[in-house]
């Protein structure tokens, strides 16, 4: 039997048995969190503009009241929302001064294998920091950059990349794909090029 609180490592739900301030369903969870919050570029890190998520992507404040993308009161330091228990997982808002996100839905197969689509994505990206995403088969490519509006949903060939830079948040996993480095990179090379 399971509680209505999901683990914030691996969203699954947590056990009846867990403490009411829990934030992992089991130590293998809590160690592997720990390990990803290190893999997070302070680029990131850095900036006040965190928030708290539900296992539906719903953005929260640190206090669990709902957190807007537009609104910098509902954010908050990384160290506060890594501490906070409210939602399954950390958030980060995107507000238009330059850091931009590249979110590659669906392009990891079972195996961890990258679709060919998407790979073109990554060679132009070049040593910029990626992460895996929370449903574990796609991935966030994380740079510096400028998009014309909020931003885009693009086909590209089978799969689809959204490219966003303010307005927005974007769940943060900190589960580094690859070899790619702990710093963010410039995309806007890759943005032109996509739209």
């Amino acid at each position: 039997m399971t509680t209505s609180r999901d683990c914030e490592h691996c969203e699954g739900p947590m056990p009846i048995t867990a403490r009411s301030h829990a934030r992992f369903c089991r130590p293998a969870c809590r160690a592997a969190a720990h390990r990803a919050a290190r893999t997070i570029p302070a680029e990131l890190t850095s900036r006040p503009r965190w928030i708290r998520r539900t296992s539906r992507k719903v953005p929260v404040a640190v206090d669990g009241s709902v957190a807007s993308s537009t609104d910098p009161a509902t954010w908050s330091r990384y160290r506060n929302a890594a501490a906070s228990d409210a939602g399954a997982g950390l958030g980060f808002v995107l507000d238009g001064d330059g850091i931009v996100c590249l979110d590659l839905d669906h392009c990891l197969d079972d195996e961890g294998a990258v679709a060919g689509w998407a790979q073109g994505v990554l060679d132009a990206a070049g040593d910029t920091w990626v992460e895996v995403s929370a449903s574990g088969d796609g991935l966030h490519v994380w740079g510096h950059g400028r998009l014309p509006g909020a931003g885009r949903r693009l086909q590209l060939g089978e799969g689809s990349v959204e490219v966003y830079a303010t307005g927005r948040y974007i769940a943060v996993t900190g589960r580094t794909f690859g070899g790619t480095p702990q710093r963010l990179g410039d995309l806007q090379h890759v943005i032109d090029s996509l739209l």
